[in-house]
């Protein structure tokens, strides 16, 4: 059994922003349900290369502007196990290596040219294995929703706005509204589905929208083409099934909270493209909550509560299941395991979990 996750002394500013930790960790690995979501609501709004990535880094703007909490963030990467390294080599006596690598479920073509280590890796294994192949028939996947539409609607007759104050659902309209999504179109949408489109910057869903591919979905395709054994290690249903076990409140305070934090969503996801390119990844949660408000306050034990609940059901329960399913087929030797990268560092991080399995890994620089 595993234990529950300590509570950081960020923890809290966290707990007020839990769907800001769900667009960091989600990766934006609800990369399906953020896929379906762009094709159900950006039809009409702007191209792709009509809408500019125009982020800056949260890292630049803290060395100029509060280098103190820079340097904490940093320490509290540096004390993260696994914390660096986007491609670990797997070892076992008596197997062929098998690799694990980190990806982010975008299309920003600097993402989606794998390094040239992981891109011999994926060329030379036989296996490949990725979160979930849905990814590959979106329409397959959306169907198979439909089956159980509680998970992404609200079925009760209640909508968005019914369940909001009327400061907050004016604020949930303005901002769709500002991104071309009639609300009417949404107001059935579980939260979580809506916090996944606002927490994206207009050029990456336009891209999503245009049909580009992310990492993800390129991985996999390519894997098909050549022949490679594709496998996954969770369903669609069960990724959404996770999202919706969690309470509906905390859900709705967390697309509130994303909203009004949707200036900052270029900056994250540029601050996030830049360190998982340097393979800083345990440096990327820290980074952006120690840019974010000052006035986030105190918290409530509930909201804490909430944070926890969510931690271990997104991150680490889903940690856990992916080094379950993966260790029959690395006992097969020479796979190649392609996951969000969130999911690599820390004590219950798939790096420790493997290690914890039997295996040796190594970072590959």
């Amino acid at each position: 059994m595993h234990h529950q996750p300590a509570l950081s002394p960020l923890r809290p500013r966290l707990a007020r922003l839990p769907n800001l930790m769900f667009a960091v960790v989600a990766a934006l690995p609800w990369a399906l349900l953020i896929l379906l979501a762009a094709g159900l609501v950006y039809a009409g709004a702007a191209r792709a290369e009509e809408a500019a990535c125009d982020g800056v880094s949260l890292v630049d703007k803290l060395s100029t502007t509060a280098p103190e909490k820079l340097a904490k963030a940093r320490e509290e990467a540096a004390a993260t196990p696994n914390g660096q390294g986007r491609l670990w080599k797997i070892e076992k006596e008596g197997r062929e290596p098998s690799w694990l690598f980190g990806t982010m479920h975008v299309t920003d073509p600097r993402v989606t040219q794998m390094p040239d280590a992981a891109r011999t890796a994926f060329d030379t294994a036989d296996t490949v294995v990725i979160e979930t192949i849905d990814i590959l028939d979106p329409v397959k996947a959306q169907a198979a929703l439909l089956t159980d539409p509680e998970l992404t609607m609200f079925t009760d007759g209640s909508t968005l706005t019914s369940r909001l104050s009327e400061d907050d659902a004016r604020l949930v309209e303005a901002e769709l509204s500002r991104r071309g999504i009639p609300l009417a179109l949404v107001s059935r949408m579980k939260p979580w589905m809506i916090a996944g489109m606002v927490a994206l910057p207009a050029c990456e869903l336009a891209r999503k929208a245009d049909g580009v591919a992310f990492l993800d979905i390129k991985i996999a395709s390519s894997a098909r083409d050549q022949g490679k054994q594709l496998l996954g290690l969770e369903s669609i249903g069960e990724q959404m099934s996770a999202m919706a076990g969690l309470p509906i409140e905390f859900h709705m305070r967390g697309l509130v909270e994303t909203i009004r934090l949707a200036d900052l969503m270029p900056d994250i996801m540029a601050t996030m493209t830049e360190l998982y390119l340097k393979g800083e990844i345990a440096l990327i949660m820290p980074v952006i909550m120690a840019a974010g408000p000052d006035d986030a306050g105190a918290v409530t034990v509930g909201e804490l509560d909430g944070y926890a609940e969510f931690e271990e059901r997104i991150v680490t329960l889903r940690n856990h299941v992916m080094a379950d399913r993966a260790v029959p087929i690395l006992e097969n030797g020479n796979a190649f395991m392609a996951v969000g990268a969130l999911h690599l560092p820390g004590d219950e991080g798939l790096v420790s979990l493997l290690r914890d399995a039997g295996y040796t890994l190594s970072a590959i620089r």
